[in-house]
């Protein structure tokens, strides 16, 4: 039995789950710029109520990115602190591939492209196919991406089935992308679907140790730009 606590403050959410003695448990709450003040009482109020002693985690979970930069370091940052205390190993989840589990959960799609937001003009992006055993696979490189190029990106690969759908805050600031998509129901990355994807990676032995932790900004040079009201 494997006990996984996960992290993500990745975009304009604050979200944490625990698998604890094979059961799972969550909490999710929109934050725009107190990431800092609300994950550590979340994690606290989360093993509470799962009567989880901190010791008994065996990896923490972390969202490695893409999104918000100061997001994702807050997030890193609190993972490798928990860890390191715990002298336990860590998992990067993508944020993207989180979507995708999320959609997969919500709406049973078994194609799934997602985006996120990535400010000056453009959208982290990412496609998905779930196995027949239930675990989403990655089908095309994650990158950053101009809105007006991700029609002809995508037409370059293909999936098993007609039906794709879309997921992620990239499709309702560029709309004009989701034409010919269905919507997955997932807006932004949870937790809980992370927990999903850290545990299948936890079995295959894909752990990171503390110091060898990296975040996935996809753009070669970071540059963050902070816009009124948004992280």
């Amino acid at each position: 039995m494997t006990n996984i606590l996960a992290i993500d403050t990745s975009t304009e959410a604050c979200s944490v789950a625990l698998m604890f003695n094979n059961e799972l448990s969550s909490d999710f709450a929109i934050s725009q710029r107190d990431h800092t003040k609300q994950i550590l009482p979340m994690i606290d109020n989360l093993l509470k109520a799962a009567n989880c002693p901190l010791s008994q985690i065996d990896a923490i979970a972390f969202a490695k990115g893409p999104g918000s930069f100061t997001g994702v370091r807050i997030g890193i940052g609190i993972a490798q602190g928990l860890a390191l205390g715990l002298d336990k190993p860590m998992i990067g989840v993508s944020t993207l591939k989180a979507l995708a589990q999320g959609a997969y959960r919500v709406k049973g799609a078994s194609r799934i492209i997602t985006a996120i937001d990535a400010r000056m003009g453009e959208v982290y992006l990412g496609a998905y196919q779930v196995t027949d055993e239930g675990n989403v696979q990655l089908m095309m490189e994650e990158c950053v991406i101009k809105p007006e190029l991700v029609s002809n990106h995508l037409a370059s690969f293909s999936f098993t089935e007609n039906i794709t759908y879309y997921a992620g805050t990239g499709w309702s600031t560029y709309p004009d992308m989701m034409i010919g998509l269905k919507d997955g129901g997932t807006l932004l990355p949870k937790a809980e679907d992370m927990l999903i994807i850290a545990k299948q990676e936890y079995i295959n032995g894909n752990l990171i140790a503390v110091q060898d932790v990296e975040a996935a900004y996809l753009r070669n040079e970071v540059t963050w730009k902070k816009l009124p009201g948004r992280e």
